[in-house]
Order: C-alpha cells, then structure tokens, then sequence
C-alpha cells in the first residue's frame, strides 16, 4: 500500500541518498547537493509556509517524497521516488494521491526531455506535456507539463 505522509526530521538523511543515487541523478540530470546544503534546502522547504511536502511510505517503508512549491504565479509538484522502486507504480500512484490531496488547479511540473521514466509518471497521473523549452535555471531542454 502506497501513503503519503508529513515530512518528518528523521527522513532527511534518506531523501538525501536517494538524491545522491549516480544513476538516478543522470536520470534526472539532476546536480546533487552536498548533505549541508540539501539539508538547508529542505530547512527552506519545511520553513516555507506555500510549499507542501510529503513522504512516501509502501508497505510502511519510507521510499521518496512529493513536493509542490508556488513560482512565478503557478503551483508546481516534484517528486523523488528511490531508484529500487522504480517500475513498480509507486511514483504513479504517489503522485495521484499528492494532486489529489492538493486539490489546486493548474498545477505544473519540469522534466528533463531525456527522463523518460517521469515523463510516464507524469502523464499516467493526468498531467499533459504543454510545451518544450530550455530550462532558465540550468539551459537544459526540457517539457513542461500541465494538469487541469
């Protein structure tokens, strides 16, 4: 079974291997953080009263985390499942319970144009790719994706 739930203290030091994973990050191509500033990172998150951050449990084990900040007047949702979950569903059904649970529409999201795999997350939980662009914040091409 799939949940959602606070982010708590003790979750920290797993998110911050899941963002390390060398695989996952080429995956994402995604700079990882040393654990300093991923720590402070996520201080900002949980301190930042417009984002919303979640963990996400199978089976009652920890696995990865949904997010969703406010920028430049949208609502978008990012999430990161642990790599030995991939495949099985789990960042699917996360991210249905997440925009569900948030209930705000539009809500945006950010893909690399090579992640392939949260591509389908994305699309299999109602988001649709709106437009192609080279990212502001790091030149990479990449899809933004909508959900109404």
């Amino acid at each position: 079974m799939i949940t959602l739930r606070a982010v708590e203290e003790d979750d920290l030091d797993r998110f911050y291997e899941y963002q390390t994973d060398p695989i996952a990050v080429k995956m994402a191509v995604f700079a990882a953080r040393d654990h300093d500033a991923f720590l402070a990172n996520w201080a900002r998150i949980r301190a930042n009263p417009e984002s919303i951050a979640r963990a996400v449990e199978f089976d009652g084990n920890l696995c990865g985390n949904m997010m969703s900040w406010s920028q430049d007047g949208k609502r978008y949702v990012g999430y990161w499942i642990d790599r030995a979950m991939w495949g099985q569903g789990v960042g699917t059904v996360a991210l249905r319970l997440f925009v569900a649970e948030l209930q705000m529409r539009p809500l945006y999201a950010l893909v690399v144009i090579t992640n392939i795999g949260s591509q389908r997350v994305l699309e299999k939980a109602g988001f649709v790719q709106i437009v192609r662009q080279m990212s502001p914040v790091d030149g990479l091409e990449e899809f933004v994706y909508r959900l109404d």
